[in-house]
This record gives C-alpha cells, structure tokens and sequence, in this order.
C-alpha cells in the first residue's frame, strides 16, 4: 500500500538541523513499535537534512521506504518519508509546497529561535491527510511543471548521503534524540534485517 508515513518542517543551522513542525501516521505499525518508528524516522530526517547542500533535492532509499528531502537556499528543509512506490514527483511537490505556505506563516528571521512547540501550522496534518493517495495528490500538482527542471539526487542508502568515514551505526550510537529503547530496536531491526530504518 502507498503511503506517506511522515512529514517534516527543519531549520538547518550551521553545524545541524532542528525540527519546527512535525507530522505522522503511523498507524501501519505496531502500537508497540509507533515510538521507536517515529523516533527513527526524525532521526533519519534530521541526518539527512544536515547532509543536504542548500538548494538541493535528494531522494534517499532505504529498505521499503524513501526519504525525499529539499533543503532550499534559505536554509529552510522538508521532508516526506513514504513507501518508495509512492511517486517521487508528488513528494517533492508537497515538500516545496508546505514549505511555501510555511515561508507566509512564518518569515525566515525567527527560524533560529523558532521551537517546534510555538510554531502553529496545522497545514501539515491536513496536507498529510490530503497527499496519502499519490493519484488524487497528482491531478492537484500537475500544474506545477517546474519540479520536472530540477534535479533530484537519488541515493540507494542513507549511508549514501553521509560524510565519508561516517557510519550508520555510529551515529545511532551518538544520537541524543533516540531513546535506549529505540536504540535497542534499531539494532534488533539491523540483525533481522528487516526495513534497518524503521522496523
């Protein structure tokens, strides 16, 4: 089944990435797993934005699952994590478009000290919502040709889009945003083999 699975507004900063609006459905996994899958997939978000080079598309593959990600000149990124039958083209739309409407709401001079708490955009829940079936999503953006201009880095792997030296593992191992629970998980999911960066 097609899916999106989350969306993400960040702030990439000098030296990293923090969120501002956040956004999941989860409700394909487990109860059990939702809070290590979403802790993941924030994880995953959050790499990849600080790995991306401003104005840069990138579309990340990753077991079952795509990490398309565009961090626009400003410094503002988005990202959608879906199944990777969901269609690249669409994706990008929706990211450049939450990040537009996200630009009207809130102006780029209070990104830095903006938290995820304060900030207010409901949009993203509705968006979504509205962008689950990739063929409705479609007819709304066809209008919106440019996408097809831009070129869109696809990586087979997360591991694609570190720096080099850098591990997977590693960086799970340092992450202050993952929880010893979801720790544990990652490395359950690794040994199995099953979808590494979601369960």
């Amino acid at each position: 089944m097609v899916k999106i699975y989350a969306l993400s507004i960040l702030f990439k900063g000098a030296t990293d990435a923090k969120f501002l609006k956040n956004a999941h459905e989860l409700q394909s996994f487990g109860y059990f797993q939702r809070g290590s899958v979403q802790e993941f997939m924030g994880f995953v978000s959050k790499t990849v934005v600080e790995r991306t080079p401003l104005s840069t598309r990138q579309s990340v593959k990753e077991g079952e699952y795509m990490c398309h990600v565009y961090v626009r000149g400003d410094s503002l990124g988005g990202v959608v994590i879906c199944d990777h039958e969901y269609p690249q083209r669409v994706a990008h739309t929706l990211i450049t478009k939450i990040l537009d409407e996200f630009v009207h709401a809130y102006p780029s001079g209070g990104w830095p000290s903006l938290t995820e708490r304060e900030v207010e955009f409901n949009q993203l829940n509705v968006y979504l919502n509205k962008y689950q079936n990739p063929r409705e999503a479609d007819a709304m953006t066809k209008m919106q040709e440019d996408l097809d201009e831009t070129k869109i880095i696809l990586h087979n792997t997360i591991e694609a889009v570190l720096q080099r030296g850098e591990k997977l593992d590693d960086l799970v191992v340092k992450s202050e945003g993952l929880s010893i629970q979801s720790k544990a998980f990652y490395k359950t999911a690794r040994k199995t083999n099953s979808c590494c960066t979601f369960g």
